[in-house]
């Protein structure tokens, strides 16, 4: 029976490099944002680019993605990369059959971001936050174990992060995670070409990223919104071995 494990992320958050590092295991099969296409035909004014090609691409029917993510293969782990908006009008009961685990960034850091690289002017609904501290809670009421894995500490101690996040998923640690060859890769979506140029540069997690700096004033009321669901991540964040 396959262990299916699913990342919660936000964007502009490192999970395109978690799904990267997870394709380098021996066992391990990874797919990129199943829900996508079912995001895209469920919730009116997603400005993106390649939207059509995304639909065009992926099957769009959410029950039928889950069924499909819920089967199980040879492959002893799947790894899904899912952005945790995607669940927007999803029950959340779909969580069932997996080992979830929340991927998140300082709203700061991940507001600049995506002003810099998706929208001038993001929401709520672009940042995941809020779809994040929805699924924590129901992981919570559920009795599975709430694991938050924090994305600047990846970066500072990549494979003390990674061998305590190993470790909490009852998989073993395999050292080839910390590096993948450059460039586009088999798993990557049809959306690679918008998104993916700075991450096909790289090889491994790199160095931190610097501090950015202060949140613009168009973006501090939503910064402050923000905050208090991060807040309520951090207290599962895992840290290194």
């Amino acid at each position: 029976m396959s262990r299916k494990i699913s990342m919660w992320s936000g964007p502009r958050n490192i999970s395109t490099a978690m799904m990267y590092s997870f394709a380098q295991r021996t066992d391990t099969r990874v797919y990129d944002e199943p829900l996508y296409g079912a995001y895209l035909t469920r919730v009116a004014g997603v400005a993106h680019p390649g939207v059509q090609d995304v639909i065009d691409d992926m099957d769009c029917d959410a029950d039928s993605v889950l069924a499909d993510m819920g089967r199980d293969t040879a492959d002893d782990v799947r790894f899904f990369k899912n952005m945790a908006h995607h669940t927007d009008g999803l029950d959340l009961g779909l969580l069932r059959g997996f080992q979830n685990f929340i991927l998140c960034r300082p709203p700061a850091d991940q507001l600049v971001s995506l002003a810099e690289g998706m929208t001038a002017t993001p929401t709520l609904r672009d940042t995941g936050y809020t779809y994040q501290t929805a699924i924590l809670d129901w992981i919570l009421d559920n009795g599975q174990e709430p694991i938050v894995v924090v994305a600047p500490t990846v970066l500072a101690n990549p494979e003390g992060v990674l061998r305590a996040l190993c470790d909490r998923l009852g998989i073993g640690w395999e050292p080839a995670m910390l590096q993948w060859p450059a460039g586009p890769k088999p798993e990557d979506g049809v959306w690679a070409k918008h998104w993916y140029a700075s991450v096909h540069a790289t090889t491994g997690f790199g160095a931190p990223r610097p501090e950015r700096q202060a949140v613009p004033d168009p973006l501090w009321d939503l910064f402050e919104v923000c905050v208090p669901h991060y807040e309520r991540l951090i207290p599962y964040a895992i840290e290194a071995i």
